[in-house]
Order: structure tokens, then sequence, then C-alpha cells
């Protein structure tokens, strides 16, 4: 790449890929970014990320372009939707623990996505969002993408992956996204399993007690005492479920681009 002409190709391409990955990205997605940042740091990181690429074949402006634009938005998107996806698993074990817990017909708006999200959940993916901050995830999510440039080039356009195995690949995800989800919830919900067979056997032998008016605010006490106690093994899965996020970002670049 000889002149600024033949760079504008490539750093275009690698632009709409970083842009379209922010769009939808953990952290860069929030509402409370600014779509000048955004567009700032991929403009930033393009050029970075152009420096580093070797030099090849000039890129003609035509339509074979434009299907290159087209491949770079949806590369962006589904590393993004990758990513998403995992730490909505924060998330759905907050619904289980909602629902154990008496919370799931409340729930509070989550300013991200505009959307009802339950109380629980909503904070521990707050707590999640921020121990993402503290290790640094966002700089690694940002390595990641940038090393697709390296198994997924920007002038390619063939796919080597076919339909069935992207499906294949997002089908295991939303299994594994559950699993994990249930191992942050189960602590939780066990105990307040355990609290539903007291509260049945206590109703069978003392009948004059009113269960609805003891039970509901003893499963509150219970589940915020072991929503305390369980933090620990809420941030280890979080540590697992972060190098998930990277391994399957990693996978989906391996499986679209071959490399």
């Amino acid at each position: 790449m000889n002149s600024i002409i033949e760079m504008y190709p490539y750093l275009l391409l690698i632009f709409v890929r970083l842009t379209s990955f922010f769009m939808i990205a953990p952290l860069f997605a929030m509402k409370g970014v600014p779509n000048q940042f955004k567009v700032g740091l991929a403009f930033f990181i393009a050029l970075v990320a152009l420096s580093s690429l070797p030099e090849g074949e000039p890129l003609l402006l035509d339509s074979f372009y434009i299907l290159l634009i087209i491949k770079e938005l949806g590369v962006g998107l589904a590393l993004g939707f990758t990513a998403a996806l995992l730490l909505y698993t924060v998330q759905i074990a907050g619904a289980f623990i909602d629902f154990q817990m008496g919370f799931s017909i409340a729930s509070v708006m989550d300013p991200q996505t505009g959307t009802q999200v339950p109380i629980i959940g909503h904070f521990k993916y707050i707590l999640a969002l921020l121990f993402l901050l503290t290790v640094n995830g966002h700089h690694l999510m940002l390595d990641g993408v940038m090393q697709s440039f390296q198994s997924f080039p920007v002038e390619s356009i063939a796919f080597s992956a076919k339909m069935e195995d992207v499906a294949h690949f997002f089908t295991r995800l939303f299994v594994e996204m559950f699993m994990i989800a249930l191992q942050i919830a189960l602590p939780i919900v066990g105990a307040l399993f355990l609290v539903d067979v007291a509260l049945g056997i206590l109703a069978k032998t003392v009948p004059q007690l009113n269960i609805f008016a003891v039970g509901l605010p003893l499963k509150i006490i219970v589940g915020f005492i072991m929503l305390f106690l369980s933090m620990p093994i809420f941030f280890y899965l979080l540590q697992i479920l972060f190098e998930k996020i990277l391994i399957s970002m990693s996978q989906l670049i391996r499986l679209l681009g071959g490399a």
C-alpha cells in the first residue's frame, strides 16, 4: 500500500468491522457511551490495525467492494453478538433467582437496551460489567477483534464455514449460556428451594400459621443472605465466563475464516 488511495479501501473495511462490533458488544454498546466516542475509537483502532496488516493488492471500489462492506458488517455484528450473548448469562441467572425470591413480578428499566429486566439480574449484570472493567476485559475483547483481522482478512470474501456449522456454533453457545447461568444461580435457588420445602412441611404441621405472610419475607431474607455469601462463587464463575467470551470469539472467527 504505497498511497493513501490504496490504503483507503482497507481502512474503510476495518472501520466497518470495528464500528459494527461496538454497536452490540458489552460496555461499548451502552447508551451512556457517546456515539462520537465509538466512531472516533473505531477510527483510531482502524488506523492502528491498518499499520499492522501486511501489504495487499489494491482494492477497487466496485460491486465486489460493496460485498466486502456487507461481509465486514456481518462479521463485526457476529463478534459483538457472541460477546453480548454470553454476558447476558448473568441476567438469566438473576431471572432464576428473582423467580424463587418472589421478585419476578417486579422489574427495572435497563438503560442499555431500553427494556424491562429482572432486579437481581440487573444488579448482577452491573457487577459483571464493573468486574469486566476491573480485569481489563474490554482490552481483551479489542484484542480478539484485532486478531480477527489476521484470521479473517478484510479482503477475503469466501466463508469457509457452512450455515449448519454456524448454526451449530450458536446453538452450542446458547446451551453453554444456560448451563453457566444455572451454575451462577444454583446456590441461591437451591437454598430457596429448601426454604420452600421447610415451609411446606410447616404448613402441614401447623395449619393455623399463615404461610403466605411468613414465607415471602423469609425467602427474601434468605435470598439476600445467600446472595451475599455466594459472591466469591459468582466472581469465580465470571472469570470462567470472560474466558469463554474470548474463546468463543476466537472460535467464531476461525470458523468463518478457516484459519
